[in-house]
């Protein structure tokens, strides 16, 4: 008989969780799967710039760890690209395994209207100013901004699926990332 896997996931997002279920059905095919969604803090502002995307990922795989083999944290913010002189909406992926390794990932990016970035940095989140142009609440949670400004090519669904693979690809292909920087300690 084999062993159903634990996924614990930081969010009770659906489009996270179908996301996580989604990628670990395809990379874990054989072995059936349990996917639990969790709500958890992310430690980080509700509208999470630079380096707080990836820590509030890190922060949501580890607290939802707990008795399962897999915690998994999924956190959208904006990413400044000093070149361009643009921000980026970019989804990070951490997995943190019972082991206390750790892989992070990050889906594509992509740039806001203008209008959007004002609003942010008046104060405003993504979610609300998005919710504000499009008249669709909770729009995060449906199609997400991604759906919208792309007329539905690209769903939220499929643009988390991508951090979720980026963040697996270093549990795929293991010998390939031996002893790699990918994968690291948890830092309890």
């Amino acid at each position: 008989m084999i062993q159903t896997m634990r996924v614990h996931v930081g969010s009770k997002n659906p489009v996270k969780i179908e996301a996580v279920r989604n990628v670990f059905d395809r990379v874990f095919g054989e072995q059936p799967i349990e996917v639990v969604a969790l709500e958890v803090l992310s430690g980080v502002p509700e509208q999470p710039f630079e380096n707080e995307v990836a820590q509030g990922a890190i922060q949501r795989a580890q607290i939802s760890l707990s008795d399962a083999e897999y915690g998994v944290g999924i956190e959208a913010g904006l990413v400044w690209q000093n070149d361009l002189k643009i921000y980026f909406d970019v989804q990070y992926c951490a997995i943190l395994d019972s082991s206390g390794e750790i892989t992070l990932g990050h889906g594509s990016g992509f740039q806001y209207p203008p209008q959007i970035i004002r609003e942010v940095q008046s104060g405003k989140s993504v979610g609300e100013a998005m919710a504000k142009l499009t008249k669709i609440n909770n729009i995060g949670q449906q199609m997400g901004a991604i759906g919208y400004l792309s007329h539905e090519i690209l769903s939220r669904t499929e643009l988390t699926e991508q951090a979720v693979l980026m963040a697996l690809m270093p549990r795929i292909r293991k010998e390939l990332y031996k002893d790699s920087l990918p994968i690291r300690r948890a830092q309890q």
